[in-house]
């Protein structure tokens, strides 16, 4: 018996309600931050996936990101487990988030302004650095937005949080 292509996990209830996990990671370079988005969408994020059932969330990054961005890189540390909940295409998500800070290769490209790397995964994805500051983050629309509050004075140590998007008073 053969295995599904797609082992990525993702859950579909009724009526319209989605479950994921996903991992994302955080890579900084000369005071920048790299983000990506389909080339469709308004927002960005910082670059990651879905996790696939058997892998670890640190194996989920480097998956994701040689298959992104085509590189290997070093998962240096979690910080932020994130039970976020958001509205999304007329769905309703509630995704289990995993972020980490990562360290990039010096050969990936780095421009301040220009968009650096574009591939094909599903949807035509572009990737580009961006201040490492809370207002550049709050004027480029990044869910999941507490991240840009925490930007420039990253945990010491992993958090864990609870984000409902639209909860602008919530404290992270």
């Amino acid at each position: 018996m053969t295995e599904p292509q797609d082992m990525r996990i993702r859950m579909t209830f009724k009526p319209k309600r989605l479950f994921q996990m996903r991992v994302a990671g955080l890579g900084f370079r000369n005071g920048h931050v790299l983000v990506h988005r389909a080339v469709h969408e308004t927002f960005w994020t910082f670059p990651g996936g879905r996790a696939e059932m058997g892998e670890t969330t640190e194996e989920t990054l480097r998956r994701e990101m040689r298959e992104e961005l085509g590189v290997e890189v070093n998962v240096e540390r979690l910080l932020w487990t994130v039970e976020n909940f958001f509205d999304y295409e007329g769905r309703n998500w509630h995704e289990l988030g995993f972020y980490y800070l990562m360290d990039l290769p010096t050969h990936f490209p780095f421009h301040p302004t220009d968009i650096v790397h574009r591939v094909q995964d599903g949807h035509e994805l572009e990737f580009k650095w961006v201040p490492a500051t809370t207002e550049a983050l709050r004027a480029l629309d990044i869910p999941p937005y507490f991240i840009a509050g925490e930007i420039e004075a990253l945990p010491s140590t992993a958090r864990h949080l609870v984000w409902r998007d639209g909860d602008l008073d919530q404290k992270s």
